[in-house]
């Protein structure tokens, strides 16, 4: 059964969205009140409709209360984010995404119940400052304001030992998740797994931890 998702916004986010979760296999239900964005996008969504999502009743006529999950992907008009925001509660959808403009966007979407809420700009900003700030963190995805996922590649510092051996749970309150090695993965590796030169090393753990591990183990 494919899953069905709602996209509320044709930016240029939005639109990204619809034609990555179409090529990944979903159906989209495409929504934008500005006609020529809709146009774009209606021989690509499964189906595009031009729509206030600001009025309940509009909401409610194209059966959004039956979509499992709508992400609501309003680029400028923070008004009209929050107010879609509210209405997709009162009418019952399951799981809300919610694109925020700043913290402050952010801070009111959670308060009326945003399930999720993204900053796609700021945080791949973030992710290509530690990338480029670091020789040895190639990706870095946050979990939270503290805590995130980093992909490290191992140098000739680490190589040869082993995951018991560098014990980075105690030295450093991180855990390591799984290794990519060539073309292989290694999933939850165990202690006796010996990392090679070029290991790419899937940590998750605190942002601090992450740093001081890559700091004083890889340098």
């Amino acid at each position: 059964m494919k899953k069905e998702f709602v996209v509320i916004g044709l930016g240029r986010f939005g639109g990204s969205l619809v034609k990555e979760l179409i090529d990944q296999g979903a159906d989209v239900l495409a929504i934008d009140k500005f006609s020529e964005r809709v146009d774009d996008y209606a021989s690509i969504a499964t189906q595009a409709v031009i729509a206030d999502t600001t009025d309940d009743n509009v909401l409610k006529s194209l059966g959004l209360q039956n979509f499992e999950h709508v992400i609501v992907a309003i680029g400028e008009d923070i008004q009209s984010s929050i107010l879609t925001t509210i209405m997709l509660k009162e009418i019952g959808v399951k799981q809300i995404t919610v694109k925020a403009q700043n913290d402050y966007h952010e801070k009111v979407l959670k308060k009326i119940g945003a399930d999720h809420v993204i900053h796609p700009e700021r945080d791949m900003a973030r992710r290509l400052a530690t990338s480029i700030m670091s020789n040895t963190i190639l990706d870095f995805i946050e979990l939270s304001d503290e805590h995130s996922i980093a992909e490290i590649r191992a140098n000739e510092i680490l190589a040869g030992h082993t995951l018991g051996d560098l014990d980075v749970r105690a030295k450093y309150g991180l855990n390591i998740v799984a290794i990519k090695r060539d073309d292989q993965i290694i999933v939850s590796p165990q202690a006796q797994e010996e990392i090679k030169s070029d290991d790419l090393l899937i940590l998750i753990g605190g942002d601090a931890d992450i740093t001081r591990f890559e700091k004083k183990a890889l340098h």
